[in-house]
Parts: C-alpha cells; sequence; structure tokens
C-alpha cells in the first residue's frame, strides 16, 4: 500500500502501532515508581518486558518501510566523507534515534530492577550448575549490602526520571513523521499530544490484556489482584478522556481551519 499517493502505509502504521504499545511499561515502572505509587510491583516486570518487545517490533518496521533495508546503516552517523552522512531533515531519521534511546533506557531500566531477583535465584540455584553459573554472572555480585541497595535506589531512580522524559519525546518524534508531512489534514500542531495520550491509553490496555491471561495461566491471583486490574482501568479512563478530548480537537481544527481538503 506504499506508492506515491500514500506516503505511509502498512509498515508505519505498524510501525506507530508497536510503539504506543510500548509506553505503557515505561508509564507503569518510571512514573508510577516516581509517584511512589506501591502497587506497580506486581505488574511492573510484565509491563517492562512488554515494552522491551514491542519496541523491538516497533524497529523492524522502518527497516521495512525504507525499501532497501540492506543499506540501514546510512542512517547512522558512521566515519566517513560526509558522502553518505544521514538526512537529519528527514523525521525517519528522527525515530530511528528516538526508538533507539526509548530501547536502550527501558532495556537499563528493566535489568538494573532484576538484579537483586536474579541474586536469589543464583543463591537458590545448584552450586556449579549452568543456571547457577549465568544468575550469578547477571546479578553482578550482588549480595545486599547497605551499600549496594543504596546505589541501586539511587540507579534505579535516575533510570526513572531518564525514561520519563522519554515516555512523551518518542511518541511526538513519531507524531512528527506524520505531523512535518505536507499532505492536507495530518499538517496539524495537535498531533505530539495527541499520539502520546493515545500511545499510553493503548499501552495500558494491552497490559491488562496480557495481565488477565498471565493471572489465569500462572496461577498468580494472590499477586495480581481485582485492585490492581482497577487501578488500571482508572487510568485508561484518564487516558481515554483525553484521547476523546484530541478527536474532538482534530474535528474542531478541520472545522476552523477552512481547509478546503479537510471540510467533509
Amino acid at each position: 500500500g506504499n506508492q506515491i499517493p500514500v506516503a505511509w502505509a502498512w509498515d508505519i502504521t505498524n510501525f506507530v502501532f508497536w510503539v504506543g504499545i510500548g509506553h505503557a511499561g515505561t508509564l507503569i515502572s518510571a512514573v508510577l515508581f516516581l509517584v511512589r505509587q506501591r502497587w506497580r510491583t506486581s505488574i511492573n516486570r510484565a509491563a517492562e518486558a512488554m515494552t522491551l518487545f514491542a519496541v523491538a517490533c516497533a524497529l523492524l518496521f522502518p527497516t521495512i518501510h525504507t525499501g532497501r533495508p540492506w543499506l540501514d546503516y546510512w542512517m547512522l552517523p558512521v566515519p566517513n566523507q560526509m558522502a553518505m552522512w544521514p538526512q537529519f531533515r528527514s523525521p525517519l531519521m528522527w525515530d530511528v534515534f528516538a526508538v533507539s534511546i526509548y530501547g536502550t533506557v527501558s532495556l537499563l531500566f528493566w535489568y538494573v530492577g532484576l538484579i537483586p531477583d536474579l541474586a536469589t535465584m543464583r543463591d537458590r540455584a545448584r552450586p556449579g550448575s549452568t543456571a547457577h553459573k549465568l544468575n550469578g554472572l547477571f546479578a553482578l555480585g550482588w549480595r545486599g549490602s547497605h551499600r549496594q541497595w543504596h546505589h541501586y535506589e539511587r540507579a534505579y531512580l535516575l533510570l526513572a526520571a531518564l525514561a520519563t522524559p522519554l515516555v512523551l519525546s518518542v511518541h511526538s518524534v513519531v507524531s512528527f513523521d506524520f505531523a512535518t508531512s505536507q499532505l492536507p489534514g495530518w499538517h496539524t500542531t495537535i498531533f505530539p499530544p495527541y499520539f502520546v495520550a493515545g500511545a499510553i491509553f493503548s499501552g495500558l490496555a494491552m497490559v491488562i490484556t496480557l495481565m488477565v491471561i498471565c493471572r489465569v495461566a500462572f496461577k498468580m491471583e494472590h499477586i495480581i489482584n481485582l485492585l490492581h486490574f482497577d487501578r488500571m482501568a482508572k487510568l485508561i479512563l484518564a487516558t481515554g478522556s483525553i484521547v476523546g478530548y484530541a478527536y474532538a480537537t482534530e474535528f474542531f481544527v478541520a472545522w476552523y481551519s477552512g481547509n478546503l481538503y479537510e471540510f467533509f
């Protein structure tokens, strides 16, 4: 579906979908951690893992969209004689950097949170076994001392503070794919907040969908209870209201602008 009058087809539509799905993990982990919401601890690992898979899926689609994926290294600022320097005025380039940074911070955030658990798994594994060696390697010598906990809390707080503005910036950059184009109806300034609200909205819905399945499949009713679903549903209600307001604003902008192409 990618041809001259259609600038964004199946691949970029999927890209926007997956980046949006990936936002909830960081929101649940980072933002709720910063505002000290303790109920997040039952679902934050699953939400962060979902973010990583979603970002990995999202990165596939711009690769397909370029048309010549074997030349995708042209989009990286590799040392050369400026003969193939990236075109930094292209929103596709902004996507590459935004999503790569978001994926890296999300991975670090997820991994740092896992370190004490990996140490627990190491201590419970049979000495000398593969599980013991691997968990020992990834636990980075964790012993649970006061000094280590102090550094851990500082690092986790720093990563949460880094990840929170990324939630807002990444989907804003994704929306610029559309907003900076010359296509009537897309050339609009409402897209960045509109896309961010929609991303968090859809991401939270995906977390609930996965949690319902995990709760039943792994007998986790005592960990993920109805209180968690209730609070997640309230967040969905709040973000859904923002998206509804954005829809109304979009119709108002189309009417008020007097643009012939939007006058339907």
